[in-house]
């Protein structure tokens, strides 16, 4: 996850927005494939799951074929679900929607870019819950029938205050899913070492074997909880550069071996666009084949002032994102021109109500319209 361009991530508001993330790694946030409509919240909190149908979201006959192949997610009991391709709320507007546009139309997943870290939702270790800007979010995803997927459980950054201990990380990750029945995807750890540790390690890993107990512990009170949710270990630059791709597989072999129900792996994927087709492709495959999990994209973006440089860039790496059986789901970084993240702020696709050659090809690819429609 990177950092946005706004620091307000603090100021908890019943709007839907994409906020900043933190320092260190990006912030996300997306829209996804279907979600099962009308489902009733159980254990608690409000039942805000009112279904209700598609708006957007529709897959053409080509790219109809690019599913899951009906896997479940490998290693755990995270539900199976088709290939979306998503986006991020734009930051600040006060919906999901923006201009006019309909966001359901064009993306068919959302990840809360800020709303779902834990610091935005308690402040301090001691301090009440404030669900109201998720509560939005997770709301627009059940009434347009597009999934959600929560960023992020554990982190090295916007988290609670305090003194945080393992019993306290339980009742976040355990309340968090009782008052969201529905959510499919989840980010159980965000960027691990040697990007960001957070300072409750320590005491989150107790009674866990290995170097990382405490990314181990964080997954199996997500599948404890959250038991239907795919489970995903989320970092960038692990597809881009081959050190930190075989640290990152490291990572996973060890919490495999200590028991950790992982269900699949997250490629931020920011610096994708500096790779040829054929690196690209080679580096994905050895993910795959060296974690046996399926990849999810979660940030891509492609910052280029040239539209022509931006098209051509979509046109030699989203095909690979969409005909890999193993890619799950794609998450694109923002689409409002003026509105992404700082360190990328030629990426939009969409400028005002027109959209660039890059979004319009992307939509023909997907058979969404093309904004203003």
């Amino acid at each position: 996850m990177r950092t946005s361009s706004f620091n307000l991530c603090s100021f908890a508001i019943s709007l839907i927005i994409a906020g900043c993330s933190g320092s260190g790694g990006g912030s996300e946030l997306g829209i996804g494939g279907s979600t099962a409509g009308g489902a009733a919240n159980t254990g608690g909190g409000v039942a805000i799951a009112t279904g209700g149908d598609a708006t957007g979201g529709k897959e053409s006959a080509g790219v109809g074929t690019v599913t899951t192949g009906g896997s479940k997610a490998t290693g755990g009991s995270g539900a199976a679900t088709k290939k979306f391709v998503g986006n991020i709320t734009t930051t600040y507007s006060g919906s999901a929607d923006y201009n006019g546009m309909k966001y359901a139309k064009y993306w068919d997943q959302i990840t809360p870019e800020n709303a779902g870290k834990w610091g935005s939702v308690q402040s301090s270790a001691t301090s009440a819950f404030n669900w109201a800007t998720l509560d939005s979010i997770y709301k627009y995803t059940q009434t347009n029938s597009i999934m959600f997927k929560q960023h992020t459980f554990v982190w090295g950054s916007q988290q609670p205050s305090g003194t945080v201990t393992q019993a306290i990380v339980e009742n976040w990750i355990k309340t968090f899913c009782s008052r969201y029945p529905a959510t499919q995807l989840i980010d159980v750890v965000n960027e691990p070492p040697p990007h960001t540790t957070p300072a409750y390690a320590s005491a989150l890993g107790a009674g866990e074997t290995g170097t990382y107990g405490w990314i181990t512990k964080a997954f199996k009170l997500a599948r404890q909880y959250c038991g239907s949710a795919i489970l995903i270990l989320n970092d960038y630059n692990n597809i881009e550069y081959g050190d930190q791709e075989t640290h990152f597989i490291d990572i996973v072999t060890q919490i495999k071996a200590a028991g950790a129900p992982i269900d699949a792996v997250g490629a931020q994927a920011h610096d994708a666009n500096k790779l040829t087709a054929a690196t690209l492709q080679a580096n994905l495959n050895t993910m795959n084949s060296k974690t046996s999990l399926p990849v999810y994209i979660t940030e891509y973006d492609v910052s280029n002032a040239s539209d022509s440089g931006q098209l051509a860039t979509y046109q030699s790496q989203f095909p690979i994102f969409l005909n890999t059986d193993f890619i799950k789901g794609i998450t694109i970084w923002g689409w409002i021109v003026g509105q992404t993240w700082s360190q990328a702020p030629n990426s939009g696709l969409v400028s005002g109500t027109t959209a660039r050659p890059a979004m319009t090809w992307l939509m023909g690819q997907l058979g969404r319209p093309v904004p203003p429609n």
